[in-house]
């Protein structure tokens, strides 16, 4: 469905780098995430996809067209929903929906069906202007614009940044659904846990792609111990951790420290003896499964 070869990007004068040297197949009907912090390169990734944007070198097909020579072609046949909200904010929802299947040539009855679950929860508000929704109204109708002349490839641009839990969790829900649909979707995202909905991932930095795979294939490539710790003084806790004589990474987790140790031997009473030689009390040590984000951690790290 997609084929990216060799992607770079550059801005500045080639001064500042985007991309570097981007592989990566997507299957048809597959749901696709793109997985980084800000500033990895998800968006330029994107809008290249979208024929927004021209690469400085390599080459993107979807379903063998070239997003550069094809652009019109691709614009025909994908769905793009940019990061930052870009609809006609002195437009009503309505109008904003009629106005975007206008330009393709279609009508909003006609592709109905496809956006039906996802805009009978913004109907009640459908002559409201666009720029008086809440973050998960625009999240939806950004959806619906996107939708509404039936694209066989759907491009997300961290489509869930900014709302609430409960948003964010439907609007996963409505992605399954689409995918059921026979729609392919890439979705970029700097939030780890929504790794896991999808079918495959790419974990993205600076540009450049640290693991392209399964998320619980990743999670299997992790191949060292990892340790939550928690002690009552959980500054010195980190500060003392970079003493541990063979620590690899040491990581603030919400509440714990993620800790790993270049030796695989290391073990949790071993951490503890040399935490409590350190005045450390009310001690707490558990291995645990690595998360998605340890591993985006681990590759980072490796990276470097």
């Amino acid at each position: 469905m997609v084929k990216i070869e060799n992607i770079t990007k550059t801005y500045e004068k080639g001064k500042v780098k985007a991309l570097t040297n981007i592989n990566l197949s997507i299957e048809k009907g597959e749901l696709f995430g793109l997985i980084g912090p800000d500033g990895a390169g998800k968006t330029s990734l994107f809008r290249i996809l979208t024929s927004l944007l021209i690469p400085d070198s390599g080459i993107v097909k979807i379903m063998n067209f070239d997003v550069v020579k094809d652009y019109k072609e691709i614009r025909k046949i994908t769905g793009y929903m940019p990061g930052k909200f870009s609809l006609y904010q002195d437009l009503s929802v309505e109008e904003n929906l009629n106005f975007f299947a206008s330009v393709f040539g279609t009508t909003v009855k006609e592709n109905y069906s496809l956006i039906e679950d996802i805009y009978v929860q913004i109907e009640p508000f459908k002559k409201r202007l666009a720029g008086k929704l809440s973050g998960g109204m625009k999240q939806k109708l950004a959806l619906s614009c996107a939708l509404i002349h039936k694209p066989e490839i759907l491009v997300l641009d961290e489509p869930t940044t900014g709302v609430d839990a409960v948003s964010r969790k439907e609007f996963w829900e409505m992605l399954k659904k689409l995918k059921s649909e026979g729609i392919t979707i890439l979705v970029s995202t700097p939030y780890m846990d929504e790794a896991s909905l999808c079918d495959r991932i790419a974990l993205i930095q600076n540009g450049e792609i640290l693991s392209v795979d399964k998320p619980l294939n990743i999670i299997n490539q992790f191949n060292k111990k990892l340790f939550a710790i928690r002690t009552s003084n959980m500054y010195q806790l980190m500060q003392d951790l970079k003493q541990f004589g063979s620590l690899n990474t040491a990581f603030l987790f919400g509440q714990v420290v993620h800790f790993t140790s270049k030796n695989k031997n290391t073990n949790s009473e071993e951490i503890r003896f040399f935490l409590k030689e350190n005045n450390h009390s009310d001690i707490f040590i558990k291995e645990i499964v690595p998360s998605i984000e340890d591993c985006f951690m681990e590759f980072a790290k490796n990276e470097k």
